[in-house]
């Protein structure tokens, strides 16, 4: 046995310890399945065997779940929704014969068990779950469901109304959660579990799982007739269709196999299951959350794009310029992560007021039982508010976060400069002005390099590595390891106006606001936004944004040589009409193209109508909603032959968790791959003819479709 090790003890227990070759964690390889059923086989057939116990080999983790690198594939091989059923039922044939064979099986989770983890724990008649780890079935956020018997086997074990919000969220459950529900039946110190599954088993408990035994009922009701039925199912799938505008199946699929599964046998149900699995696993939506948030994340995190050669790095101390919003998030950021932070403002009183930013998300977390008052003590501690710049001295890593201002960036880098070391690493985290040329003003211009974080700080997962013109390698290196220790996820991108992820989003509210003009409902723009996938509208991203910070950009970028477009000058108009006449620069004037009153929702502004008159005639939602997807898109094609992208990856992740372009696509290029690049362009084509150039596909464009050339390269083969 290759994936596990068998073992049967003087007492007739049979131990099957999972250990999977080369990796961290076990997952539910198509070897480790084959072998799991050549054991349960070989036990059951083992007069001498009067009980199995399946646990890990591999420390503070049981099974992480199925192979994703293997499924990630599936889509292009071109499987089809009757092989995806197939592969659904191999689990299910070995875990219903393991949970049938006459011998009883306890289940030692000696750590984590998650999606196809806990399934196999589910087969089991009796489970033991090692303190602080957490089991889940996260499935439905990679667009599955769980297909190894999760949406049979948990409801039949706790019932529908509590296990039907474990499956659509995906949530985890802390051990003592876990107990509480009756997912596990015992639960204690990680080096005890499998003593505790054995002690089980020595009792001679009786080999049946409930839902074999005769006269089971699902706990608390199946089918129509249960008393949550109206609440779990008719309101339940109204409220999940509108929560993801029905863009993403798996939702949906889970409640159809609860609904219908439960109502029937075990093997009925598991048939069902393997059904809805197949056209999960056998469409685009899967493929593309499994390859963007999973396989491509999480090659992100582990810095696939930081250079080979250069020695790894930790700062230590950090400097960062500016304590306002994005300057006090980034110190929380750095601190948590425990390094020094010397947090930097033009007064004491400035500088104090960026580090209270940290003292209250401190104190909301000490409220919720998140951190202690020592660590507290101990974060806040390590951030040193000033106004010298003599403070900088021995920071690795000094962070410009002051406004968008040339000059002012200029001179707060200028009097840095004069204090850091010669190895010291300069990064500005401007979201639009081009990193070679404020590199111009530091000393170093090789260490000078752009790391634009996103706002909330704390909360944005993402961080942009802009690269300049004589940013070096090294440069590059340690600025990733700086990314990583911050727990964030990096992409990497050169420079250019608006970089990758600003330019992309603006073309987002920028469509918004051309909608306004040509006379759309307001209502009707945001909401098909929403219907999109995008978290906000165009119009209240706006206001979040400040209109005035807009117009300021765009005459900044137009400044640096951008060209002033027929489209673009309709937009300055727009802004004009609400900053200059209108008066209302957006939410932190008070009033934008929402009204924001100091009791209740903020509600889009009557005098729209006046400014911007409705059209007679209004579009349907999905040509708006086309609109929207189309545009964001092409500029990220566009990014990628400016040579600003590189690679297919880092555009996906950066607009899915830099500016809330659609998890369901798997991001803008994803976007495009999914409907064929060729179909692509014809989309493009139409919208151009419609609403003008800035629809149009370039002549690079029109040749990557005509040779089919797509963005991404084929997933095939990945499987260990």
């Amino acid at each position: 046995m290759n994936t596990l090790q068998y073992t049967v003890d003087a007492e007739g227990i049979a131990l099957i310890a999972f250990d999977l070759p080369g990796r961290p964690m076990n997952v539910l390889t198509p070897q480790l399945q084959n072998e799991l059923a050549e054991v349960i086989e070989k036990a059951a057939a083992d007069a001498a065997v009067k009980g199995i116990v399946l646990t890990s080999a591999k420390p503070g983790a049981f099974i992480a779940g199925a192979d994703i690198k293997d499924m990630v594939s599936a889509f292009d091989r071109g499987l089809s929704a009757a092989e995806g059923a197939a592969m659904s039922r191999v689990l299910h044939g070995i875990l219903r014969r393991m949970e049938t064979c006459g011998k009883p099986v306890a289940c030692a989770m000696n750590g984590l068990a998650l999606g196809g983890g806990l399934e196999v724990a589910l087969g089991c008649h009796y489970r033991v779950l090692a303190e602080g780890a957490e089991v889940g079935l996260p499935e439905v956020g990679i667009g599955l469901l769980p297909g190894g018997g999760g949406t049979q086997r948990l409801p039949r074990l706790i019932g529908v109304e509590k296990s039907l919000p474990l499956l659509l969220t995906g949530q985890k459950l802390k051990a003592a959660e876990a107990l509480k529900l009756g997912v596990v039946q015992a639960v204690g110190k990680a080096e005890d579990v499998v003593a505790l599954a054995r002690e089980w088993l020595l009792k001679s408990p009786k080999a049946v799982q409930p839902w074999d035994e005769k006269h089971y009922r699902v706990p608390g009701g199946a089918g129509p007739l249960a008393p949550h039925a109206q609440r779990s199912f008719m309101a339940g799938t109204a409220l999940t269709a509108a929560n993801t505008q029905r863009n993403f199946p798996a939702p949906l699929a889970i409640l159809s196999c609860v609904y219908e599964g439960t109502q029937l046998n075990i093997d009925a149900g598991l048939r069902i299951e393997s059904k809805y699995f197949g056209q999960l696993i056998a469409g685009p939506v899967a493929r593309n959350m499994m390859r963007t948030l999973f396989i491509n994340k999480n090659a992100a995190d582990k810095l696939a794009r930081r250079p080979a050669g250069v020695a790894r790095s930790k700062v230590g101390k950090l400097g960062v310029l500016g304590a306002g919003m994005m300057g006090a998030g980034i110190a929380y950021s750095a601190s948590a992560a425990g390094i020094e932070v010397v947090l930097l403002d033009s007064t004491q009183e400035m500088a104090e007021q960026g580090k209270q930013y940290s003292a209250r998300l401190l104190d909301k977390a000490l409220s919720r039982g998140k951190t202690t008052e020592q660590k507290r003590e101990a974060q806040l501690a390590r951030i040193k508010p000033t106004a010298r710049y003599a403070d900088l001295a021995g920071c690795e890593l000094v962070i410009e976060a002051v406004f968008e201002n040339r000059a002012v960036k200029a001179e707060v880098t200028r009097q840095a400069a004069e204090v850091l070391g010669p190895d010291a690493i300069f990064a500005s985290n401007t979201s639009s002005l081009p990193i070679s040329s404020l590199a111009k003003t530091y000393k170093l211009p090789a260490q000078f390099i752009g790391l634009h974080f996103f706002s909330p700080v704390d909360k944005m997962p993402l961080v942009e590595v802009i690269m300049g013109e004589k940013t070096s390698e090294a440069t590059l290196a340690r600025s990733l390891d700086f990314v990583a220790q911050l727990r964030k996820t990096p992409i990497v991108v050169n420079d250019g106006p608006g970089f990758y992820t600003t330019r992309v989003f603006a073309t987002f509210f920028q469509e918004g606001l051309l909608m306004l003009e040509e006379g759309i409902a307001p209502a009707l723009i945001e909401n098909a936004a929403k219907m999109a996938g995008m978290p906000v509208g165009p119009l209240a991203v706006s206001d979040e944004v400040s209109m005035a910070f807009q117009l300021k950009g765009i005459e900044q970028n137009l400044a640096d040589g951008q060209k002033l477009t027929p489209h673009l000058a309709r937009v300055i108009q727009v802004l004009r009409v609400m900053v200059e006449d209108a008066r209302r620069i957006g939410r932190r004037g008070g009033a934008g193209f929402y009204d924001y009153p100091a009791q209740g929702k903020k509600q889009l502004w009557a005098g729209l109508a006046e400014r911007f008159p409705l059209a007679a005639q209004q579009p349907e939602v999905e040509a708006l909603r086309e609109r929207f997807l189309t545009i964001q898109a092409l500029e990220t094609a566009r990014a990628v032959e400016d040579g600003i992208v590189q690679d297919a990856a880092d555009a996906d992740i950066g607009s899915i968790l830099g500016i809330g372009f659609p998890v369901w696509t798997g991001g803008t290029l994803s976007y495009i791959d999914t409907l064929g690049v060729d179909r692509f362009v014809a989309q493009c084509e139409r919208l151009a003819a419609a609403y003008g150039e800035r629809f149009a596909p370039s002549a690079w464009l029109r040749a990557r479709a005509q040779s089919a050339q797509r963005f991404h390269p084929p997933m095939a083969g990945l499987a260990a």
